[in-house]
């Protein structure tokens, strides 16, 4: 692709091709904004995975065209993601479709067994998170969420403004 030497052009290829396919994400994220690897949706953290196997895939790209299409399929994947992050602040329809509800997994210092069968968290996981969080004591717990990006956040101390727990599914 670059050079006749197999070695060096292996080594060039990769070094040169992971530089150009990085930058091209960055004038992506700049074009964007920076919501694009915020991790606020299920949908964001897809677009950082894709984002991460892309940008290998452009590393190893054998020539231009691959390469290409490899920035192209980039490039689509960011558009996408402020289609649907627009359509999501117009429509409370498409909201509901593409987001996933966060889930309470414990309240008031009491696990919610049944949400955690159905969510597929293990109670040890839980225990984790907890402790994880500094909750020192499970009954100054208020609540564990599992947040629609599979991250779980824990509310401990006194009490805890209603309006933070509005939305959630309970099981």
């Amino acid at each position: 692709m670059f050079v006749d030497n197999q070695i060096l052009d292996v080594l060039l290829r990769g070094t040169l091709l992971s530089v150009l396919g990085l930058l091209w994400i960055i004038l992506l994220v700049r074009l964007v904004g920076l919501r694009s690897f915020s991790k606020m949706t299920n949908f964001d953290f897809v677009m950082t995975v894709a984002m991460g196997s892309l940008l290998a895939g452009a590393s190893q790209s054998s020539d231009w065209s691959g390469f290409g299409q490899t920035l192209a399929a980039m490039a689509s994947l960011f558009g996408m993601q402020y289609g649907v992050a627009r359509l999501r602040q117009a429509s409370d329809r498409i909201e509901d479709l593409v987001q996933n509800t966060p889930v309470l997994l414990m309240r008031d210092g009491v696990v919610l067994e049944d949400a955690l069968r159905q969510t597929r968290v293990g109670r040890d996981d839980l225990m984790a998170k907890l402790r994880e969080a500094n909750a020192l004591d499970l009954s100054k717990v208020r609540a564990v969420v599992l947040e629609t990006t599979g991250d779980v956040s824990v509310l401990h101390g006194d009490s805890v403004d209603p309006e933070l727990l509005e939305g959630l599914a309970s099981v």
